[in-house]
């Protein structure tokens, strides 16, 4: 299985999929060495710290029943703080709560009730929910994919609890309110949310990668150490060293994976952007730890979270934390003053005093994830291993079940040699 005399496998990029995929390596005896070229672990889950709060790089959550992930935690370490099964809708002037009243029955009247789709639109929620949790992922897998949009008419949705819910819901999730994501991803995410929760660890989602990092060798690591070329058995830095071991792992987004290796199957995967915009605020204005959508179908906004209500360490003491989506790359000077306006109509005039603290666009969110994608979730290409999220779902879960097949396939080369 691998010998502190073999050399070591060589990965390019200390995102999800590169750690799971060092992680199992050690694990199994082989050591590993990471090259990262930024300034610490986690790829697109990083979270910054700005005047005593913690900023996550755009919203994120990790849902705690994520199969694959959760074995290569200590989730209780973590302390992840869950948000609430369901979402205030804004509409008409004012927030209406829509609940999974299956797990919130106290909420079963308010839901019924918000003008939010039809009373036969959320009985057939109570039904796709029952087919979905009693599906096995294998079964959804094998599914037939279509985009989320035709699988929702096809469900026999209405056009307004289409456009009022799942649009801003999913698109917070998918990063694109067209809803042209895979029905299969959907699915899968729908089902892993009617499991378990919506969480976000105690002092920020940067906390998983460390995590992960934490149980490598110290000096596994090397960070700012940009890759120049791969081999099949070494990789070139920018500075022109060249290091030697017994396999390369490129662990990069699917972008750069193309960049290293211009003969990668298949094309470089389209990205969905998103803009987060944070304010600090003296209280929370719902002091719930709950989403905000915008059901209103106008309006810059996607959706808001009073993120401190959850995780209280994500804001100083007497303090509260908004984190605000805009969904895409929006570069307008503008944009604090549009996104305040909005939330002015949503909260009151208490939201004219919120301070904004930052501003993240992210170009590089999520990649595609369009229906029918054949990709498997690991490559060898002319002898060089891949992974990452871009090869399996576009999720924390899909980059580490990548990174993890990638080490078995690695070990299991190894051990046939």
């Amino acid at each position: 299985m691998g010998s502190a005399a073999t050399p070591p496998v060589l990965i390019v990029g200390a995102g999800m999929a590169g750690l799971a995929c060092a992680v199992q390596l050690h694990r199994a005896g082989q050591e590993v060495r990471i090259f990262e070229a930024s300034d610490a672990v986690g790829g697109r889950v990083r979270t910054d710290k700005v005047d005593g709060f913690l900023l996550d790089r755009g919203f994120q959550v990790y849902l705690d029943r994520y199969p694959e992930t959760g074995k290569l935690l200590d989730l209780e370490a973590l302390d992840l703080k869950a948000f609430e099964p369901g979402a205030l809708i804004y509409r008409d002037g004012r927030l209406h709560r829509l609940m999974d009243v299956f797990r919130r029955p106290a909420s079963a009247w308010s839901s019924v009730t918000a003008p939010v789709g039809s009373l036969a639109d959320k009985l057939r929620v109570g039904l796709m929910r029952m087919k979905i949790l009693n599906s096995s992922f294998e079964a959804i897998a094998a599914r037939e994919d279509r985009s989320t949009e035709t699988y929702l008419r096809d469900c026999g949705f209405s056009e307004s609890i289409i456009n009022r819910f799942f649009r801003s819901f999913y698109g917070g999730i998918f990063l694109e309110r067209a809803l042209r994501t895979s029905s299969r991803m959907f699915e899968f995410t729908f089902k892993l949310f009617g499991q378990g929760s919506a969480t976000v660890p105690a002092q920020g989602m940067g906390e998983i990668p460390k995590q992960l990092a934490a149980q490598l060798p110290d000096g596994s690591i090397q960070l700012n150490q940009a890759v120049q070329a791969v081999g099949t058995d070494s990789i070139t830095l920018e500075s022109g060293e060249r290091i030697q071991g017994c396999a390369t792992v490129v662990a990069t987004d699917g972008s750069a994976a193309h960049a290293l290796l211009p003969s990668l199957e298949g094309s470089a995967p389209e990205w969905r952007s998103v803009t987060t915009l944070y304010f600090a605020a003296d209280r929370s204005p719902i002091s719930e730890a709950i989403i905000c959508l915008n059901g209103s179908g106008s309006g810059t906004v996607n959706n808001v979270c009073v993120i401190s209500d959850a995780a209280p360490r994500y804001a100083p003491e007497g303090q509260s934390l908004l984190s605000v989506s805009v969904l895409g790359l929006v570069e307008s000077d503008g944009l604090v003053e549009q996104v305040r306006s909005e939330l002015l109509e949503w909260f009151g005039p208490e939201a004219s005093s919120w301070r904004h603290l930052q501003t993240d666009r992210i170009r590089r969110g999520l990649p595609e994830q369009l229906p029918n994608r054949s990709a498997p979730t690991s490559i060898n290409q002319a002898g060089v291993w891949v992974c990452g999220d871009h090869l399996s779902s576009a999720s924390i879960e899909g980059a580490v079940v990548s990174g993890k097949q990638t080490a078995a396939a690695i070990l299991a080369a190894k051990d046939s040699s």
